[in-house]
């Protein structure tokens, strides 16, 4: 399959360009991202599902990056033909897709018990971050499958957003986003063994751990002692950005789990903001953010 214009230019600081989809590339974490991924030299694709912060985040990056190759297309991940779209509007742009992150995702609405939210929220978020998932990495697969590979090994690598079972318990968020990002960990792991069984070795799949980000889908009905925990343990988009983008590109192995920050690091900083470390850093004891 020929590469889109401009392919292999190696235009930015990151060496040869690779094609790269990033769901939910409209803000916060996805947003960051993509452009991490354009001032390396990378071709982009973005998608989300408001048209309009679709067409205000593609223009940002523009101006951010002068002369960058960057695509946008609307996109809902919890339904099957935007998904579809998504993966042919990836191919018309990029030719060859190198990475495709799964970013896109939703925390719910209310930070409740389960008895206490909407339905058609609990539906909203099971979609998205389940059945989205499933359906974006098979996406990804098929596209992948038909590439040719130019070496032995995993060329091409997908990427999701799930919980391990100490994240979920730590999580903050109501029971169906911790339920689906645990299920979107499984996905991955199935995913990978049923890749190996089909012999399809060019491809990886792995887990991104961003740890907390925040964004507005973490502030989302946060209350004052959430925010005290965000002191200490959150980062900016654009802070984990930096550190995961690289290890995207550099990805060569078949799975894992790349992470922000290791969860011992974590704990320890976790258990340091009882005894006040990070007090103030986003959020005063009011939970008003400081900047």
């Amino acid at each position: 399959m020929k590469r889109a214009a401009g392919a292999g230019s190696g235009f930015g600081k990151g060496g040869n360009s690779l094609g790269v989809v990033v769901t939910g590339g409209t803000s916060g974490l996805g947003l960051a991202m993509a452009l991490e991924f354009l001032m390396a030299g990378d071709r982009v694709v973005i998608c989300g599902r408001d048209r309009t912060r679709l067409e205000a985040a593609v223009s940002r990056l523009k101006a951010q990056v002068p002369g960058c190759a960057l695509y946008g297309i609307p996109c809902d991940v919890s339904n099957p033909a935007d998904v579809a779209a998504l993966g042919t509007f990836a191919v018309s742009k990029l030719g060859i897709v190198d990475r495709w992150i799964n970013n896109a995702g939703t925390a719910g609405r209310l930070k409740r018990p389960v008895w206490e939210l909407d339905p058609a929220d609990i539906d909203e978020t099971c979609r998205t971050n389940l059945s989205g998932s499933l359906m974006l990495c098979a996406e990804a697969a098929r596209i992948m499958r038909r590439q040719p590979a130019p070496a032995s090994g995993p060329v091409f690598h997908i990427f999701n957003m799930g919980f391990s079972a100490s994240g979920a318990r730590s999580s903050p968020t109501a029971v169906p986003h911790r339920a689906s990002k645990l299920a979107v960990a499984l996905t991955t792991g199935y995913v990978r063994r049923e890749l190996k069984r089909a012999g399809s070795g060019s491809i990886g799949i792995h887990e991104l751990s961003p740890g907390l980000v925040l964004t507005d889908l973490l502030l989302k009905d946060s209350g004052i002692r959430d925010r005290r925990l965000f002191n200490a343990l959150a980062e900016t988009p654009e802070t984990v950005a930096a550190v995961l983008v690289p290890r995207i590109r550099s990805e060569r192995g078949a799975g894992g789990t790349i992470r922000f920050r290791p969860m011992l690091l974590m704990i320890a900083m976790a258990l340091a903001s009882f005894f006040g470390y990070g007090r103030g850093r986003f959020f005063d004891d009011d939970g008003r953010r400081t900047g």
